[in-house]
């Protein structure tokens, strides 16, 4: 295949992130740190397994920022009324701020991103991303629970 098309989008992802991880780190975020709060924020009452899955990441590295968010007191945890091991994720108050904050800077990237393409080329790219994001999401499920693939 001549198109590497994982090696650009590895370098925007790499680009981005490491925009965020600079403007964030002065909000008591570490590496990442605010995709956890914003899926929180997004989903609240979610659990970490559903979490790690929505991130694609493992559950002890979701574990390690779950508990970093709620020792800064951006997130806390309530036990789930049936079953009191598990524990649903909340936003605080100062989380919520916080989560504005990442949300206009996702806004402001989003365009700078997209600057140069038309309302139906944003579309398109939207839709094929996904189609990509799918394909990358099931993979990544596939090999985590012990499978392996065939190259």
């Amino acid at each position: 295949m001549k198109e590497d098309i994982l090696r650009q989008i590895g370098t925007i992802a790499r680009a981005l992130d490491s925009i965020a991880n600079i403007e964030f780190k002065e909000m008591q975020l570490n590496r990442g740190q605010y995709l956890y709060l914003v899926r929180i924020k997004e989903n609240p009452g979610i659990i970490s397994d559903h979490l790690a899955g929505m991130l694609s990441v493992d559950r002890t590295t979701t574990a390690r920022s779950v508990k970093k968010l709620e020792q800064n007191g951006l997130i806390k945890k309530e036990s789930d009324q049936q079953n009191k091991k598990i524990k649903h994720l909340f936003v605080t108050d100062k989380g919520q701020e916080l989560a504005k904050k990442i949300e206009k800077e996702n806004i402001y990237s989003n365009e700078q991103v997209l600057k140069g393409l038309d309302k139906k080329q944003r579309r398109e790219l939207a839709n094929l991303l996904k189609q990509v994001e799918d394909n990358a999401s099931a993979s990544w499920h596939f090999v985590k629970n012990g499978g392996k693939r065939k190259y």
